[in-house]
């Protein structure tokens, strides 16, 4: 069964949203040449640029950092390749870690564009919008 850029950006957010999911469940997901950007934000102030492996690394820290977190899907538009994803991101905090302790939650409004090839997201660029922290 061939797999609609829909269905594979539908299927990333459920892998990066959920904690059960494991690197592996990622790493399959990503084009061996995937880049991710993410703007400055005030988790993220300078931005970040990642190829799969600092992803893979960021996605194991996250893990280790937060005792949930969900992603919800508002709105995805795609067409061809390329993908538009309104979304809300809701995390808790499980360590203290800087400024953030434990149980702190956090809610960020995201906007993203997503490239898919070859069945494999080859491009992600966030634009998170974080709500004030607690």
């Amino acid at each position: 069964m061939t797999s609609t850029t829909e269905d594979v950006v539908r299927r990333y957010y459920e892998v990066v949203g959920d904690l059960t999911y494991t690197e592996h469940d990622l790493a399959a997901l990503l084009h061996p040449d995937a880049v991710l950007v993410e703007h400055p934000n005030p988790v993220v102030p300078q931005g970040a640029r990642r190829g799969v492996e600092e992803s893979l690394a960021g996605f194991r820290a996250g893990r280790a950092l937060l005792s949930d977190q969900s992603f919800e899907i508002h709105e995805l538009v795609a067409v061809g390749e390329r993908a538009a994803v309104r979304a809300r991101w809701q995390g808790t905090i499980g360590q203290d870690a800087g400024p953030f302790k434990v149980g702190t939650k956090l809610t960020a409004h995201v906007a993203a564009f997503l490239t898919v090839h070859d069945g494999l997201v080859i491009e992600h660029e966030t634009f998170d919008c974080y709500e004030a922290f607690a």
